[in-house]
Protein backbone atom coordinates (compact mmCIF):
# COMPACT_ATOMS: atom_id res chain seq x y z
CA UNK A 1 0.00 0.00 0.00
CA UNK A 2 2.78 2.41 0.92
CA UNK A 3 5.90 3.34 -1.01
CA UNK A 4 9.28 4.16 0.50
CA UNK A 5 10.85 7.25 -1.02
CA UNK A 6 9.66 6.36 -4.49
CA UNK A 7 9.77 8.16 -7.83
CA UNK A 8 7.37 11.02 -7.03
CA UNK A 9 8.90 11.58 -3.60
CA UNK A 10 12.33 11.77 -5.25
CA UNK A 11 11.11 14.27 -7.87
CA UNK A 12 9.58 16.44 -5.16
CA UNK A 13 12.70 16.20 -3.01
CA UNK A 14 15.02 17.04 -5.91
CA UNK A 15 13.01 20.15 -6.73
CA UNK A 16 12.63 21.46 -3.18
CA UNK A 17 16.08 20.44 -1.90
CA UNK A 18 18.52 20.97 -4.77
CA UNK A 19 22.20 20.10 -4.58
CA UNK A 20 24.00 22.35 -2.13
CA UNK A 21 20.89 23.71 -0.43
CA UNK A 22 21.79 24.22 3.21
CA UNK A 23 19.03 23.45 5.71
CA UNK A 24 19.38 25.70 8.76
CA UNK A 25 23.14 25.83 8.19
CA UNK A 26 23.78 22.08 8.19
CA UNK A 27 26.24 22.00 5.29
CA UNK A 28 28.35 24.81 6.70
CA UNK A 29 28.40 23.17 10.14
CA UNK A 30 29.48 19.79 8.80
CA UNK A 31 32.23 21.35 6.69
CA UNK A 32 33.62 22.90 9.85
CA UNK A 33 33.41 19.64 11.81
CA UNK A 34 35.00 17.64 8.95
CA UNK A 35 37.77 20.10 8.09
CA UNK A 36 40.51 17.87 9.52
CA UNK A 37 39.24 14.65 7.94
CA UNK A 38 41.59 13.34 5.27
CA UNK A 39 40.20 9.83 4.80
CA UNK A 40 37.02 8.33 3.44
CA UNK A 41 33.59 9.54 4.63
CA UNK A 42 30.25 7.73 4.47
CA UNK A 43 26.99 9.63 4.26
CA UNK A 44 24.34 7.25 5.58
CA UNK A 45 20.95 8.11 4.11
CA UNK A 46 22.52 9.96 1.20
CA UNK A 47 19.24 10.59 -0.65
CA UNK A 48 19.73 12.26 -4.01
CA UNK A 49 23.00 14.01 -3.19
CA UNK A 50 22.02 17.40 -1.76
CA UNK A 51 24.69 17.02 0.91
CA UNK A 52 27.13 14.57 -0.68
CA UNK A 53 27.91 16.52 -3.84
CA UNK A 54 29.18 19.68 -2.08
CA UNK A 55 31.56 17.45 -0.12
CA UNK A 56 32.83 15.91 -3.36
CA UNK A 57 33.20 19.35 -4.89
CA UNK A 58 35.43 20.32 -1.98
CA UNK A 59 37.77 17.40 -2.44
CA UNK A 60 36.45 14.91 0.11
CA UNK A 61 36.27 11.19 -0.68
CA UNK A 62 32.65 10.31 0.14
CA UNK A 63 30.58 7.15 -0.27
CA UNK A 64 26.79 7.14 -0.04
CA UNK A 65 24.34 4.61 1.42
CA UNK A 66 20.55 4.62 1.01
CA UNK A 67 17.73 2.07 0.81
CA UNK A 68 15.76 3.99 -1.85
CA UNK A 69 16.66 2.88 -5.37
CA UNK A 70 14.94 5.98 -6.80
CA UNK A 71 16.94 8.34 -4.60
CA UNK A 72 20.20 6.58 -5.47
CA UNK A 73 19.41 6.75 -9.19
CA UNK A 74 18.91 10.49 -8.91
CA UNK A 75 22.10 10.82 -6.89
CA UNK A 76 24.11 8.91 -9.51
CA UNK A 77 22.72 11.08 -12.30
CA UNK A 78 23.48 14.28 -10.42
CA UNK A 79 27.01 13.10 -9.63
CA UNK A 80 27.72 12.00 -13.21
CA UNK A 81 26.50 15.30 -14.62
CA UNK A 82 29.13 17.01 -12.47
CA UNK A 83 31.93 14.58 -13.31
CA UNK A 84 31.84 12.54 -10.10
CA UNK A 85 31.62 8.79 -9.69
CA UNK A 86 31.39 8.04 -5.95
CA UNK A 87 30.69 4.61 -4.51
CA UNK A 88 26.94 4.51 -3.85
CA UNK A 89 25.43 1.52 -2.07
CA UNK A 90 21.82 0.40 -1.74
CA UNK A 91 21.08 -0.96 1.70
CA UNK A 92 19.44 -0.40 5.07
CA UNK A 93 21.21 1.51 7.81
CA UNK A 94 20.51 -1.24 10.32
CA UNK A 95 22.21 -4.14 8.51
CA UNK A 96 24.65 -2.94 5.86
CA UNK A 97 28.03 -4.47 5.06
CA UNK A 98 30.34 -2.30 2.96
CA UNK A 99 33.87 -3.00 1.68
CA UNK A 100 35.33 0.19 3.13
CA UNK A 101 36.01 1.56 6.61
CA UNK A 102 35.68 5.25 7.31
CA UNK A 103 37.24 8.12 9.15
CA UNK A 104 33.79 9.65 9.55
CA UNK A 105 30.18 8.55 9.11
CA UNK A 106 27.64 11.37 8.89
CA UNK A 107 23.84 11.27 9.11
CA UNK A 108 22.65 14.88 8.74
CA UNK A 109 19.22 16.46 8.97
CA UNK A 110 17.37 13.90 11.06
CA UNK A 111 17.71 10.94 8.69
CA UNK A 112 18.58 8.68 11.62
CA UNK A 113 15.05 9.27 12.98
CA UNK A 114 13.66 7.26 10.06
CA UNK A 115 14.70 4.09 11.86
CA UNK A 116 11.36 3.01 13.27
CA UNK A 117 12.41 0.94 16.30
CA UNK A 118 15.02 1.07 19.04
CA UNK A 119 16.32 -2.29 17.85
CA UNK A 120 16.89 -0.92 14.35
CA UNK A 121 18.62 2.15 15.78
CA UNK A 122 20.94 0.03 17.94
CA UNK A 123 21.77 -2.20 14.97
CA UNK A 124 22.52 0.84 12.82
CA UNK A 125 24.81 2.39 15.40
CA UNK A 126 26.61 -0.94 15.74
CA UNK A 127 27.03 -1.07 11.96
CA UNK A 128 28.45 2.46 12.03
CA UNK A 129 30.89 1.50 14.78
CA UNK A 130 32.03 -1.59 12.87
CA UNK A 131 32.66 0.46 9.72
CA UNK A 132 34.78 3.15 11.42
CA UNK A 133 38.55 3.20 11.55
CA UNK A 134 40.18 3.51 14.99
CA UNK A 135 39.64 7.09 16.09
CA UNK A 136 36.86 7.53 13.53
CA UNK A 137 33.67 9.32 14.47
CA UNK A 138 30.00 9.63 13.78
CA UNK A 139 28.01 12.86 13.48
CA UNK A 140 24.23 12.45 13.78
CA UNK A 141 21.43 15.04 13.70
CA UNK A 142 18.20 14.41 15.60
CA UNK A 143 14.98 16.39 16.09
CA UNK A 144 12.29 16.50 18.74
CA UNK A 145 8.55 16.44 17.84
CA UNK A 146 7.94 19.90 19.25
CA UNK A 147 5.14 20.95 16.89
CA UNK A 148 3.36 17.69 15.99
CA UNK A 149 -0.43 17.67 16.39
CA UNK A 150 -2.41 14.58 15.37
CA UNK A 151 -4.90 15.43 12.65
CA UNK A 152 -2.97 18.40 11.28
CA UNK A 153 -2.87 18.51 7.48
CA UNK A 154 -0.45 20.52 5.36
CA UNK A 155 -0.30 20.88 1.60
CA UNK A 156 2.30 21.97 -0.90
CA UNK A 157 2.63 22.12 -4.66
CA UNK A 158 5.44 22.50 -7.18
CA UNK A 159 5.33 23.18 -10.92
CA UNK A 160 7.83 21.99 -13.50
CA UNK A 161 8.75 23.86 -16.72
CA UNK A 162 7.16 21.09 -18.84
CA UNK A 163 3.72 21.91 -17.49
CA UNK A 164 3.60 19.02 -15.02
CA UNK A 165 3.37 19.47 -11.28
CA UNK A 166 3.24 17.56 -8.01
CA UNK A 167 0.99 18.22 -5.05
CA UNK A 168 1.81 16.94 -1.59
CA UNK A 169 -0.59 16.38 1.25
CA UNK A 170 0.85 15.50 4.65
CA UNK A 171 -1.36 14.33 7.53
CA UNK A 172 -0.20 13.58 11.07
CA UNK A 173 -1.92 10.37 12.16
CA UNK A 174 -0.08 9.26 15.30
CA UNK A 175 1.97 10.70 18.15
CA UNK A 176 3.08 7.92 20.49
CA UNK A 177 4.75 9.23 23.64
CA UNK A 178 5.49 5.72 24.91
CA UNK A 179 7.18 4.41 21.76
CA UNK A 180 8.57 7.91 21.09
CA UNK A 181 7.54 8.08 17.47
CA UNK A 182 5.30 10.00 15.11
CA UNK A 183 3.48 8.64 12.06
CA UNK A 184 2.58 10.79 9.08
CA UNK A 185 0.80 9.82 5.87
CA UNK A 186 2.10 11.65 2.82
CA UNK A 187 0.27 11.63 -0.52
CA UNK A 188 2.08 12.71 -3.68
CA UNK A 189 -0.01 13.37 -6.80
CA UNK A 190 1.42 14.23 -10.19
CA UNK A 191 -0.65 16.32 -12.58
CA UNK A 192 -0.52 17.34 -16.24
CA UNK A 193 -3.03 19.63 -17.93
CA UNK A 194 -5.31 19.36 -14.93
CA UNK A 195 -5.37 15.55 -15.02
CA UNK A 196 -3.94 13.21 -12.41
CA UNK A 197 -1.28 11.02 -14.04
CA UNK A 198 0.42 9.36 -11.06
CA UNK A 199 0.11 9.03 -7.32
CA UNK A 200 2.17 7.72 -4.43
CA UNK A 201 1.37 7.16 -0.76
CA UNK A 202 4.07 7.11 1.89
CA UNK A 203 3.93 6.23 5.59
CA UNK A 204 6.58 8.27 7.34
CA UNK A 205 7.61 7.13 10.81
CA UNK A 206 9.99 9.32 12.81
CA UNK A 207 11.48 8.28 16.14
CA UNK A 208 12.93 10.64 18.72
CA UNK A 209 15.27 10.35 21.69
CA UNK A 210 15.98 12.27 24.85
CA UNK A 211 19.37 13.94 24.88
CA UNK A 212 20.76 11.97 27.81
CA UNK A 213 19.05 8.83 26.53
CA UNK A 214 20.89 8.97 23.21
CA UNK A 215 24.20 9.74 24.92
CA UNK A 216 23.70 6.61 27.04
CA UNK A 217 22.88 4.53 23.95
CA UNK A 218 26.11 5.66 22.28
CA UNK A 219 28.09 4.97 25.46
CA UNK A 220 26.65 1.46 25.85
CA UNK A 221 27.54 0.57 22.25
CA UNK A 222 31.12 1.58 22.93
CA UNK A 223 31.47 5.10 21.59
CA UNK A 224 33.66 7.56 23.48
CA UNK A 225 34.22 11.33 23.55
CA UNK A 226 30.49 11.95 23.08
CA UNK A 227 29.49 15.57 22.53
CA UNK A 228 26.10 17.22 22.13
CA UNK A 229 25.45 20.40 20.16
CA UNK A 230 22.35 22.32 19.16
CA UNK A 231 21.32 24.79 16.49
CA UNK A 232 24.52 23.89 14.62
CA UNK A 233 26.64 25.55 17.29
CA UNK A 234 29.27 23.06 18.41
CA UNK A 235 29.14 21.97 22.07
CA UNK A 236 26.11 24.18 22.83
CA UNK A 237 23.92 21.99 25.04
CA UNK A 238 20.27 22.01 23.87
CA UNK A 239 17.92 24.46 25.57
CA UNK A 240 15.36 24.89 22.79
CA UNK A 241 13.24 21.98 21.50
CA UNK A 242 12.94 23.70 18.12
CA UNK A 243 16.63 23.34 17.34
CA UNK A 244 18.36 20.40 15.68
CA UNK A 245 20.46 18.37 18.12
CA UNK A 246 23.77 17.01 16.86
CA UNK A 247 25.63 14.13 18.49
CA UNK A 248 29.26 13.41 17.81
CA UNK A 249 31.15 10.37 19.08
CA UNK A 250 34.34 8.42 18.41
CA UNK A 251 35.50 4.82 18.43
CA UNK A 252 38.71 3.82 20.18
Amino acid sequence: MFSNYGKLCTEFYDFTKPVGKSIDGDIEYYFERLKNVKGRILEAGVGSGRFLIPLLENGYVVDGLDYSADMLKSCRNRCESRGFNPDLFEGRLEDFHLPNRYEAIIIPTGTFSLLETREAALNALTCFKNHLLPGGRIIIDLYLPNDVKVGDISTNAISFPNGEGITLESKSVELDWIQQRTVTHIKYEKWKDGKLIDTELQRLVLSWYGVEEFKLILHNIGFVNISVSSGYVYDKYPTNANEVITFEAEVK
